[in-house]
């Protein structure tokens, strides 16, 4: 008599609980990259504004500036390349990441 073949995987998505979990970890993970700590936008929009609109003339609006070109400052700005007290004590303990974010975050605004 002949024993039935056992299907080696008979539940295929019997593993797939952890690796399901794994993978939203990582996705979470980077989505929060993606989106700036609420502090950080709050700190920027003290002076700049929280919609991207300075208040004071000699503050620059954020709202719709290119991604890049705010990267490239918040980058020069937190290694002492571009010169400004305020802009280097404020970018000097942010993340690549942080910075990242946060341009996205003012490009994707509306500009005034």
């Amino acid at each position: 008599m002949r024993r039935p073949i056992r299907q080696r995987h008979a539940h295929p998505h019997r593993h797939a609980g952890p690796l399901a979990l794994a993978l939203l970890l990582a996705l979470a993970g980077s989505r929060a990259l993606a989106e700036p700590r609420h502090a950080t936008v709050e700190d920027c929009a003290a002076c700049h504004g929280l919609d991207g609109i300075a208040r004071d003339t000699e503050v620059p609006h954020l709202a719709g500036q290119n991604e890049r070109y705010l990267f490239n400052q918040m980058m020069a700005f937190r290694s002492g390349k571009r010169a400004h007290k305020e802009m280097r004590y404020m970018a000097r303990t942010m993340s690549v990441e942080e910075i990242a974010a946060l341009a996205t975050y003012y490009a994707a605004l509306p500009p005034r």
